[in-house]
């Protein structure tokens, strides 16, 4: 029997994948399990403390914050997840000689490997859904729920957010009320700038609330003013905000930049970038997240060869070369990923540099795969 014989989808297809799913659900539960935990031990002091007004955070509360945590969870450890479940996939089958037995029928040894990167495949897309959905309205309720937590208020109130309009323009919030409860988006002291035909035009307002009126669901002002500087000033008292493109969901995007800038999704990112062309965050993680979902295929293709030896002990030393390879490459991203988000690097060579280098080893060790 010889590997292009073999009908794609067959029973060693199948036997492999389920092996794979399995060694993949075991070790994201034992990886993600194990981030929750830690989390949680360190925490642990913090949820029982009482608040000022006298109340707790509920247990509900509590669990609601880690399972919307999950998916954040699941992004960041996603390729080294896929890269235990081959490794664990591939030491079974040499368990019990399963390698040398396909061999021996004439299979190529990367013809066995086929479902396992297939799985790295369906890993990587599942990676970039969950980016997409997970950091929208999940990851909102999620930094809503930890905003609660950490400042004990039961009231969210985000403070001192600044948002960049598409034309330039820059909004300063000084409070921030995210839609809850069936109350609208709101805003306290709103102070705005931007140019128009070569005249700076200020807007502020002492309270700013996104909801329907007359017809029209925009955002309507509480004691607004509009100022025109350029020959002589103008002063006009306004109702609505004029001139900026600002949804409601934006200044939660600015939030999540500033705090954890990893969490948002490639929508918000190129959103963002728009706004601020010139910031090397969202340089950076428009190349990082194309690029660090291709981790999953990277990892398999640099440790499965190692844990693939058939001389003996050629599985033990190649499982530690394999982990030690993926170690590096780990550091090496991380490094790199600061390294462009600083400005120290450029955000292209920050987010591609590991990839093709380990990509390139990678390739190479498969292509030298003993058959």
């Amino acid at each position: 029997m010889s590997g292009r014989r073999l009908a794609l989808g067959g029973h060693l297809d199948r036997y492999v994948a389920s092996l794979f799913a399995a060694s993949w659900a075991t070790s994201f539960l034992v990886v993600v399990g194990l981030f929750l935990i830690m989390d949680f031990a360190q925490n642990f002091d913090d949820f029982l403390e009482v608040w000022p007004d006298g109340t707790q955070p509920t247990t509900e509360l509590v669990a609601t914050y880690y399972l919307l945590n999950i998916p954040s969870l699941f992004l960041q450890c996603a390729p080294f997840v896929c890269f235990a479940a081959g490794l664990f996939t591939l030491g079974r089958l040499a368990k019990h000689n399963e390698v040398q037995a396909a061999l021996a029928a004439g299979l190529d040894a990367r013809r066995v490997l086929l479902p396992i990167f297939a799985g790295g495949v369906l890993s990587m897309m599942l990676m970039v859904v969950v980016r997409e959905l997970g950091s929208s309205d999940v990851a909102r309720q999620r930094d809503g729920i930890a905003w609660v937590l950490r400042n004990q208020q039961a009231e969210l109130v985000y403070e001192d957010l600044y948002v960049r309009d598409v034309g330039g323009g820059i909004l300063r919030l000084q409070e921030f009320r995210p839609a809850r409860d069936g109350a609208p988006p709101e805003v306290r002291g709103l102070d705005a700038t931007f140019k128009r035909e070569g005249k700076w035009i200020s807007v502020v307002a002492e309270r700013m609330v996104h909801e329907e009126r007359k017809g029209q669901t925009t955002w309507w002002l509480e004691g607004g003013e509009r100022y025109e500087v350029g020959g002589e000033e103008k002063r006009t008292r306004i109702e609505r905000l004029h001139d900026f493109d600002f949804e409601p969901d934006l200044p939660l995007s600015y939030q999540r930049a500033r705090e954890n800038p990893l969490d948002l999704s490639i929508g918000e990112t190129l959103v963002l970038s728009e706004r601020d062309p010139e910031t090397v965050v969202y340089q950076t993680l428009l190349h990082y997240h194309l690029t660090f979902p291709l981790a999953c295929i990277v990892l398999l293709l640099v440790g499965l060869p190692f844990q693939l030896r058939l001389d003996r002990g050629g599985g033990a030393d190649g499982l530690i070369r394999g982990l030690l390879l993926c170690v590096f490459y780990f550091a090496a991203d991380f490094a790199c990923r600061n390294f462009g988000l600083q400005g120290t690097l450029d955000p292209l060579l920050a987010s591609w540099l590991p990839l093709l280098t380990f990509g390139s080893l990678g390739v190479a060790l498969y292509d030298g795969i003993q058959t």
